[in-house]
């Protein structure tokens, strides 16, 4: 149910009366009293619901936001074929249909860079080494082996191994994707790996060359940098936290490679005009990257996945790099499959190699690596997934082109068999127009020294982050560009051409939620009552679930009809409500900064955000960035609901709410005030920076490339808007800086001209005087000077004598 506007209009007026007379017969009473208890501890509010609940609030919100990020995933396959207008009267029709999803795909995954002009496989040892044949680093009866690499993108190669059949030329080709903890050389045996089956070699001996990519790895050897330090992350994780926040993404990356590769093989066969089919197969990580591949290009005729197609709506337990912005909002594994039709596509439940987290924290390494597990997929639920996927298939009457393979005993529970089965690879070669599958290959054998993997893997993992850093230096003006639309010449015409910005801004970045909120039905408990003021915690419906919670100060010395401004003061990371009471060590003032203001004679209201609790509220990222979602996607709407009901409170001025906050409160202040124009203005404390380098520079000590918030990054942000420019979206509205030199968050140098764009961006529109940052000397902590002088001149409420 939901109140209407008009009922809402109705609704407060009548709800303040209501209030005021309470409160006067409240005063009156405290009047006959004059001391602390005269109040009874758990008395509620007038005008709301007496609050009952023994459990404490934040971990009452963490829980309940888990529930509903959960709920979403589990109905998104309900939700995500809105996206989809697929047309299934002809194989054309349909793959015209399917070009923006195709296109969306792309991009989500970070398959954005335009690839080298001339790509081509090149042999990685000289042909003046070896006179002129080119070096022959293993071969077998059937096989030669060579260690190729190729160009991909400026700065960005792959690398591999080229298997060749030998004495005769190609009927077909295969890109061979192993796991991401096997290389090249294991997956063809020579490197002994007992779970490692090289079945590769049997399709050189059917007459197919195979070129085998080098994925980056789960070692954590490379994550780092000499001058700062290295961690336990993962190499893809590494890469990962790089990418995300500039569009890119180590999958993209890993696709990129394999469509490198396509673009040498079809050069190749226009140039000697010779028909040679191209085919992709993976496994586990590997088979990520080639369905991916295949659902992106459809050069790729035939496409393998062994031990990775499942249901997704559990991809928040899996490594943090296979996280994807948005991707169950459109593409379940059955969906990139329909991306793939009417093409051949094999997909086998096999074994694959498990992971239970992150390597250890060893001497020397920082920790911080996201949690996340593989496990060999459940049989029943990939046959799920599958049925979903080949009813794609029968309506193009393409049916016998998708086939599922179970690898094992197809009784089990999970897959046992190890990957590349008979049938499996029989189904894949019938794409590739080879219709037998012959007998066993022969073991390889080594001519050369095997290329060192740890020398390889340092190479492509250098190289995508030293990419990644010359796309963060560009960021700026990539922003530039993009902001280029926005009309300065008045506040009017930015506000106006601004819009679109904002916008974006919210739907892209932070990831609206389209649910009606619920009604409000306060809740609050008299938690304290001091001479100056008394504090309620309180609790509001946001969405089932969903809540905002937060304790208010009100000023004891409130006359009858009054109304003050009001203060809402947030707290940092894994801070609560309370935390904003407190004093600490390292602050300036004598109680914490929500109760100072209160002793100012604001009205003050400290929300509990639910950053709190560790892995707890970092699941709930995890959980919404598959369905384009963020942590504050549920904050902003906390905040809504929070201002939505002080507005209905008698002594507060609707038109003199500010936001204060502090570290991750800091945060806060630039992502939601800007989006919330009920607030008339915005302080960020211990946060403001040059948002985009701390996310992704590899050299800066503080950045979140080395620490644990692994949910810090928000997809594409770089290109977009970093702090300056959510800075301006507060236009004309108030906003100042606080800012501690000795703040380890960044670097003043960073910190000030980050600001001189705002403040250059104020004073063009004639608003100088409604923006300023205050530097003091001190560390991560409220200062207190400047900024609440700034609230009393821009609230205009008096300074206490």
């Amino acid at each position: 149910m939901r109140i209407s506007d008009r009922g809402f209009r109705l609704f407060v007026p009548m709800l303040s009366v209501a209030f005021v007379f309470a409160l006067m017969l409240f005063r009156t009473a405290y009047a006959e009293d004059h001391t602390p208890t005269a109040l009874k501890l758990g008395q509620s509010l007038p005008g709301t619901q007496p609050l009952q609940v023994d459990e404490p609030i934040d971990v009452w919100m963490v829980s309940g936001i888990n529930r509903f990020a959960e709920r979403e995933l589990s109905r998104s396959e309900l939700t995500r074929q809105q996206h989809w207008q697929r047309d299934y009267s002809s194989d054309d029709h349909y793959l015209q249909s399917v070009r923006p999803n195709r296109k969306r795909f792309a991009e989500i995954i970070g398959v954005v860079d335009s690839r080298v002009d001339h790509p081509g496989i090149r042999m990685t040892l000289s042909h003046d080494q070896f006179n002129s044949a080119p070096p022959i680093l293993a071969s077998s009866g059937h096989c030669v082996a060579y260690e190729v690499n190729w160009p991909v993108l400026d700065g960005v190669t792959g690398e591999g191994l080229l298997l060749s059949p030998k004495g005769r030329d190609p009927i077909a080709t295969v890109i061979a994707i192993p796991d991401a903890q096997w290389s090249p050389e294991a997956f063809v045996g020579l490197i002994e790996n007992a779970d490692v089956h090289p079945f590769v070699l049997r399709l050189v001996q059917q007459g197919c060359e195979v070129l085998i990519p080098t994925l980056l790895s789960r070692e954590c050897e490379f994550s780092g940098h000499p001058l700062v330090g290295f961690t336990n992350q993962p190499h893809r994780e590494f890469v990962y936290r790089t990418s995300f926040e500039i569009g890119r993404h180590v999958i993209g990356y890993e696709v990129q490679k394999v469509l490198a590769a396509v673009d040498h093989f079809v050069a190749r066969r226009n140039s000697k005009n010779v028909i040679r089919p191209i085919g992709v197969l993976g496994v586990g990580e590997g088979g990520l990257v080639g369905m991916y591949a295949a659902a992106i290009d459809p050069r790729i005729d035939s496409a393998l996945v062994c031990g990775y197609f499942d249901n997704r709506e559990n991809v928040w337990r899996e490594p943090i790099y296979r996280n994807v912005w948005g991707l169950l909002s459109e593409f379940a594994d059955a969906d990139i499959a329909s991306l793939i039709a009417p093409r051949r596509l094999t997909i086998e439940a096999c074994r694959v190699p498990e992971v239970d987290g992150p390597p250890s924290v060893t001497a020397g390494r920082r920790g911080g690596a996201a949690p996340g597990q593989i496990h060999s997929a459940e049989i029943a639920s990939v046959r799920d997934e599958f049925t979903r996927a080949k009813s794609h298939y029968e309506p193009l009457g393409r049916r016998d082109q998708i086939k599922l393979v179970i690898s094992g005993d197809d009784t089990a529970a999970t897959a046992t068999g190890p990957a590349g089965s008979e049938a499996a690879l029989s189904s894949f070669l019938i794409g590739l127009d080879v219709e037998h599958l012959n007998g066993t290959a022969a073991a390889l054998t080594s001519h050369l020294p095997l290329p060192d993997p740890s020398a390889r893997q340092a190479r492509q993992v250098n190289e995508l982050v030293e990419r990644n850093q010359r796309l963060v230096r560009d960021s700026p003006r990539i922003r530039d560009e993009h902001w280029r639309q926005a009309d300065r010449s008045t506040v009017a015409a930015w506000e106006t051409t601004t819009r679109s910005y904002r916008d974006e801004f919210y739907d892209e970045v932070i990831g609206r939620l389209p649910h009606a909120m619920l009604p409000i039905n306060p809740r609050s408990r008299l938690i304290f009552d001091e001479e100056k003021f008394k504090g309620y915690e309180v609790v509001l419906d946001v969405f089932t679930d969903v809540i905002a919670a937060g304790i208010l100060l009100l000023p004891t010395d409130l006359k009858p009809g009054e109304r003050r401004p009001v203060v809402v003061c947030q707290h940092g990371l894994e801070g609560t409500a309370a935390s904003t009471l407190e004093q600490r060590k390292d602050q300036f003032l004598r109680r914490g900064f929500a109760a100072e203001l209160a002793l100012r004679g604001f009205i003050v209201y400290a929300p509990q955000n639910p950053y709190r609790g560790g892995d707890a509220f970092r699941e709930i990222q995890r959980k919404s960035n598959p369905l384009k979602r963020s942590l504050f996607s549920y904050i902003i709407p906390q905040h809504e609901r929070t201002l939505q009901w002080l507005c209905t409170l008698p002594h507060v001025d609707r038109d003199r709410i500010a936001f204060y906050g502090i570290s991750y409160g800091g945060k806060t202040a630039m992502r939601v005030p800007p989006f919330v124009p009920e607030y008339a203005l915005s302080i960020c404390s211990a946060d403001f920076n040059e948002w985009i380098g701390k996310t992704t520079s590899n050299l800066y000590r503080a950045s979140y490339v080395y620490t644990g918030e692994y949910e810090i990054w928000e997809w594409n942000m770089g290109n977009i808007a970093s702090y300056a420019e959510l800075a301006c979206m507060m236009t004309p509205r108030p906003f100042m800086v606080e800012r501690g030199h000795r703040d380890g968050v960044a670097p003043d140098e960073w910190v000030a001209s980050e600001y001189a764009k705002v403040r250059r961006h104020y004073d063009e529109l004639g608003i100088g005087d409604s923006t300023t940052i205050e530097f003091f000397n001190g560390p991560h902590t409220i200062r207190g000077l400047g900024t609440f002088a700034f609230l009393h001149k821009h609230l205009n409420w008096p300074e206490p004598k």
